[in-house]
This record gives C-alpha cells, sequence and structure tokens, in this order.
C-alpha cells in the first residue's frame, strides 16, 4: 500500500493504493461522513476486490485530510472527489476501466459524479436513502440518475432506509445496520461476486 497526496480546488485530498500485479480494472472509494478510509466494510470491499485483481484506491476528502470531521458541503465534494479521481486515471490507474463508488456519504458523492468521472460502474455501501426517521426526505433519486450498474450492500436494519432496486441496479440486503459490521463476510462476498459479474460481462466478446 502506498500513500498519494491529489491537489483538488479545496485542498490536498489523500490517495490509499492497494495495487494488484495485472489489475483488470480500478475501484476508488470514498468514506463516510464523520469516518475515514479504514471503516471495516472498507476493508472489505478491498479485500473483496483485490481477490479479483482489482486495484484499489480509498480516497480521503480534503476536510480529513485538514484534521476536520464535519463533511464539507456536498458540492465541495463532489468536486474534490473528480479532481482526485480525474489524477488518478491520469496517473496510476492509466488505462484501466473504473469503477467509483464509497460509504455512506461517499456513496452519495460518486452517484453524484458519476458520469463526471466516467465511471463503469458503482459500488454504494451503506447508502444513506433518508435521515433516520425522515423516510419523506428521500435521496432514491441520486441512485435513479445513475446510468451505469450499481451494486448497493445495505444493512438489513439500517436505519438510513433500504434504496429500491431497478434496471441494472442490485440491492444486497446483510445482516447489520448502518456501520455494515454485522456480517462482514457477507458485505465480502456480495462485492466479490458483483465485480466478478462486472468483469466477465465487460470482457465478453459482444
Amino acid at each position: 500500500m502506498s500513500e498519494l497526496e491529489l491537489e483538488t480546488p479545496h485542498g490536498p485530498a489523500r490517495a490509499h493504493v492497494h495495487p494488484v500485479d495485472e489489475p483488470r480494472a480500478a475501484l476508488v472509494l470514498g468514506h463516510g461522513a464523520g469516518g475515514g478510509v479504514t471503516a471495516a466494510d472498507l476493508v472489505a470491499a478491498t479485500r473483496a476486490a483485490r481477490s479479483v485483481d482489482v486495484s484499489v484506491v480509498l480516497i480521503e476528502q480534503p476536510y480529513r485530510v485538514a484534521g476536520r470531521r464535519s463533511p464539507a458541503p456536498a458540492h465541495q465534494l463532489d468536486t474534490a472527489w473528480t479532481a482526485a479521481v480525474e489524477q488518478l486515471l491520469g496517473g496510476e490507474l492509466r488505462g484501466l476501466p473504473l469503477i467509483a463508488g464509497g460509504r455512506s456519504s461517499g456513496a452519495r458523492v460518486a452517484c453524484r459524479t458519476a458520469a463526471a468521472t466516467g465511471a463503469a460502474g458503482l459500488l454504494c455501501l451503506a447508502f444513506p436513502l433518508h435521515p433516520p426517521g425522515r423516510p419523506e426526505s428521500s435521496r432514491q433519486s441520486e441512485l435513479d440518475a445513475v446510468a451505469v450498474p450499481v451494486l448497493v450492500v445495505q444493512g438489513a436494519s439500517d436505519p438510513f432506509g433500504m434504496p429500491a432496486g431497478g434496471p441494472g441496479r442490485e440491492i444486497v440486503a446483510v445482516p447489520g445496520n448502518h456501520a455494515l459490521k454485522g456480517d462482514l463476510a457477507a458485505v465480502e462476498e456480495a462485492v466479490r461476486a458483483w465485480l466478478a459479474g462486472q468483469l466477465d460481462r465487460n470482457s465478453s466478446p459482444s
């Protein structure tokens, strides 16, 4: 594993690079609003991806690099994320198909910027469908706007709700809540199976 500093319009982001020897694709993941890149589900997803020859980069947003716990506004998160991903695709991840994603807030950022980053797929861990107890404030539209294949791995008892499936969007419910710590093996297997399917589909003759 190596670390890189990536310049963004809102200060430096930090990339934690977990490469494989002969990568078939790259998975770039963002963290939750108050957490970091060592969250258990991000670690499980990293293991799953590397087991199917996908290099992984975990990106720390500039506010975290600066030592703040309160997240930046959404437009700043999106701009910083897009800038960081562009630098990676021009350098360490050059020539690799991009699968973007993240946990919670990071998943929302990846959805909102999917077109801008050119992602071929999205991995959403613990997508926060609505604030706890406020189902009327749904963010389903952020998922619905994504035009590429999506996997959502959601805790069955997540107080942030359960997103709806749809064309090209697979929802896998696993034991546990928003932290996705209840069954990390199930998280890892869901990610591995979906990534393997995406790689096989993309490598098949058209």
